[in-house]
């Protein structure tokens, strides 16, 4: 395994030990948050996945699939207005899982598997964590997953880091240009 993907499950690791709260939190509490935390987290760590590859491309990518998917579920929640399993409002579809899924796909979509499928872990975890929360029906949670990657597959390509790099390096009397070039 990577230094990467080992790095990845780390950072998943402690959002979710972090989210989980304390000893007195019911169970069911403990997942609502550790969902929401994740929810937030991957694309976050998307993000952070294109500055730390200098995948500018990745990053406009990631921007469009997310404004597309949040525009769509919110376009849904408010012309459908369905009632959520605790009686709230604006139940169809599942914005948490929606992002999620947008942001799990996005990662393995664009830097390959070894990401992607602890990304769509996490991601499946936040949509049990909505219905276990009594905030979202299953369905809910189906059409939010649907939307995120469906935008993806509009938006992400696979990450090309082939070809030559040129980088400039800080170095203590100045700087250092770097050269250097894979196939």
């Amino acid at each position: 395994m990577n230094r990467a993907s080992t790095l990845l499950k780390h950072f998943l690791l402690l959002f979710l030990f972090l989210a989980a709260g304390g000893a007195e939190t019911r169970a069911s509490d403990a997942i609502e948050t550790a969902g929401t935390a994740l929810s937030v987290a991957l694309p976050l760590l998307g993000g952070a996945m294109t500055l730390r590859n200098d995948d500018a491309d990745g990053r406009v990518q990631l921007a469009e699939a997310l404004a597309l998917t949040a525009g769509v579920t919110y376009g849904l929640k408010y012309s459908i207005d369905a009632t959520r399993p605790n009686g709230g409002k604006h139940s169809f579809p599942s914005a948490h899982t929606s992002v999620s899924f947008a942001a799990a796909d996005f990662i393995g979509r664009r830097y390959g598997w070894n990401y992607g499928i602890p990304a769509y872990a996490a991601a499946g975890f936040v949509g049990y964590s909505r219905v276990e929360a009594n905030a979202h029906h299953r369905y809910d949670v189906v059409a939010g997953a649907a939307l995120g990657i469906l935008s993806d597959v509009l938006f992400t390509s696979r990450f090309d880091d082939r070809g030559v790099k040129i980088s400039v390096l800080p170095v203590d009397d100045g700087a250092t240009l770097r050269l250097s070039y894979a196939w």
